[in-house]
């Protein structure tokens, strides 16, 4: 296992038995998200995107009208209540939903028998959002533990809209026609996804953790989301970290805030607000959060070349990008997050690889390692690339793109962090 070196170090620091109670008509408006509440963090994460369908269909870009949606996440520390994140961020009108519920997860769409738990907002069984608007839930008495797996479950009785939404899941969602937020049988969610739609966060109270601030948000593009991982087996490096921490006996909240094709300094379409600007709502915002890694900027580097996805962005030169990356960390340190900088991983052989893109990387991954700039260094770099070509990623590692790491290269970035510098 590769260690991090520290450099500088910032001060800071079962479900209960019950049947599903029926859902009132009527219905509450938003209240803001993250009030003042105390002995909640963030179990799971998503960072929001605007409806976009760039490679394939997907059903952002339609929204909903009578339909159900249900969703499967992985928490990564556990309590014994909970309550979920919506949001209509990108939504340009307010976004209605008439229900919602909690279970445990079983095969497909199917939850577990009795335990289905209505959610309610602001004692309200419906709310509505205002666009641009994100919410919380109440809680709910319902016990997991850490890496346990939550089925979430929308009713949307009226048209959506465009859907804001996070693209590549990694995992599958499912929709039925009609109200099947109660069902624990998954026959009639006939139509599957692989986004997420709405559901940016899921918190705990009542847990080991409650009030701790040691939470860890991973920050970045694909290779924090997990894109060339197999999909619905949860092995993203931040969910190998999170098994490494429960291994090691002390869970702790992981949170994924990548977003496939992001970039540090360039809005894309396609892939989301640049890092400086979404940084703030993304990571900012979460519950019980101590340290971000932060691992960006091949985007910034290759999306330049007429094979980015959806065009050329601007061209980014390594002061704009390391510029980029000290306003993160200056965003980070003013709220007392640790912040771990990460190299950024070999592209040889894949289509962002130019003599030129090259020397950015390496240049940028000097200053990585050098700098100073960050609390602690990993360096992702090394731990996947292959010895006897070091600017490519190992054959084992590769998902078959040579730019993505598949299941072992992602394990392998996980192992490179040193739990102790977290």
């Amino acid at each position: 296992m590769k260690t991090t070196t520290t450099l500088r170090r910032a001060g800071i620091a079962l479900l209960a038995a019950t049947t599903l109670t029926a859902l009132p008509a009527t219905g509450a408006t938003a209240a803001p998200t993250r009030g003042g509440d105390t002995g909640w963090h963030g179990a799971w994460a998503a960072s929001p995107q605007a409806a976009t369908a760039p490679f394939a269909p997907n059903w952002s870009t339609a929204g909903f009208d009578d339909q159900t949606v249900r969703q499967t996440v992985r928490v990564t520390t556990g309590g014994t209540r909970a309550r979920i994140e919506l949001t209509n961020r990108y939504g340009s009108t307010p976004l209605r939903i008439t229900g919602a519920t909690v279970a445990r997860t079983a095969e497909g769409g199917a939850v577990r028998p009795g335990s289905v738990r209505a959610l309610t907002f602001g004692g309200r069984g419906s709310v509505t959002i205002p666009a641009g608007g994100t919410l919380l839930s109440d809680g709910v008495p319902f016990r997991t533990g850490a890496l346990e797996s939550v089925t979430v479950t929308l009713y949307l009785a009226g048209p959506t809209g465009p859907a804001t939404f996070h693209h590549f899941a990694g995992a599958t969602s499912y929709r039925a026609s009609g109200d099947h937020r109660a069902d624990e049988s998954g026959a009639a969610f006939t139509e599957t996804s692989t986004s997420w739609y709405y559901l940016s966060g899921v918190e705990v109270s009542g847990g080991p953790h409650s009030a701790r601030r040691d939470g860890i948000v991973a920050f970045g593009d694909s290779i924090t989301d997990g894109v060339g991982a197999t999909p619905n087996a949860d092995n993203r490096y931040p969910d190998e970290l999170a098994e490494r921490l429960v291994a090691a006996g002390s869970p702790r909240a992981v949170l994924n805030h990548g977003i496939g094709g992001n970039q540090v300094t360039n809005d894309v379409t396609w892939a989301g607000e640049k890092g400086i600007a979404r940084f703030k709502q993304d990571v900012l915002t979460e519950q019980g959060v101590g340290t971000v890694i932060l691992l960006e900027g091949l985007n910034d580097i290759g999306g330049s070349g007429p094979a980015f996805p959806g065009g050329p962005t601007p061209e980014v030169s390594v002061n704009q990008l390391i510029e980029g990356h000290r306003t993160l960390i200056r965003q980070a340190h003013a709220k007392g997050l640790k912040v771990v900088g990460a190299t950024l991983t070999p592209v040889k052989g894949s289509f962002y690889f130019t003599e030129v893109n090259e020397a950015k990387r390496e240049a940028f991954n000097d200053w990585v390692r050098t700098s100073g700039a960050y609390d602690a260094v990993v360096d992702f770099d090394r731990a996947v690339a292959d010895p006897a070509d070091p600017d490519r990623i190992l054959p084992a590692y590769d998902s078959g793109d040579a730019l993505h790491p598949n299941d072992a290269g992602y394990r392998a970035m996980a192992e490179a962090l040193d739990l102790d510098e977290l």
